[in-house]
């Protein structure tokens, strides 16, 4: 149960980041990215466009990943995509590309994070970057900015350059904040010795 809340948590972020860049027009990596870019073009709604791009990717992580992975997976695509949906009922809101960027890219970068950590994603990118961490212990962070730095660079044409330019910045904290988590901030406990005991003596007998 604690798993899937945290689960929740990370969708719930992760939808957050997402609905920031959209009122800051810009972009993110990922399957989100290209699903956000073709949200300007067709005037599609983001949700949609994310469940249906991630169904390609659904069928590697099974072979690849696991059942149990590929379903938290598809569970967490789903979440998003009904969380991103609440963004029709807002008022319309503008939020400043350099606020947007760096607001965006961190919430999502610790939505991501959560996920990670309790053996989920949201799908396309995501899951190549656990996969080649898995498997050739690659950074997933440093994975995602490189997928999501391709995807922000073909978005170019539907957002333009300054846009470009505060999302790539986006993604780059983003990254920064799956790598921190990936390199295991977390306090270890101390090993705690016990006290050392001298073994008894034999009594000298006279």
């Amino acid at each position: 149960m604690k798993r899937w809340f945290f689960v929740f948590v990370g969708c719930l972020l992760a939808a957050v980041g997402v609905i920031i860049l959209k009122h800051s027009d810009l972009v993110t990596g990922g399957t989100a990215g290209l699903s956000l870019s073709l949200s300007y073009i067709t005037h599609l709604p983001f949700a949609l466009l994310f469940f249906i791009i991630n169904i390609p990717f659904y069928l590697f992580s099974m072979l690849r990943m696991g059942l149990s992975f590929t379903v938290t997976t598809i569970l967490s695509v789903t979440t998003l995509s009904i969380l991103t949906g609440v963004d029709t009922w807002l008022p319309s809101f503008v939020i400043p590309y350099w606020a947007g960027a760096l607001m965006g890219g961190l919430v999502i970068g610790i939505g991501l994070s959560l996920l990670f950590r309790n053996s989920s994603s949201l799908g396309g990118s995501n899951i190549l970057a656990l996969f080649l961490q898995k498997h050739y212990g690659f950074d997933p962070g440093k994975t995602n900015f490189a997928f999501d730095l391709i995807v922000v660079l073909t978005s170019l044409y539907a957002i333009g350059l300054v846009k470009g330019f505060f999302s790539i910045i986006s993604i780059a904290i983003t990254s920064k904040v799956i790598s921190y988590y990936k390199q295991g901030n977390i306090v270890k406990k101390p090993v705690i010795q016990k006290d050392f005991v001298l073994p008894k003596q034999p009594s000298l007998t006279k």
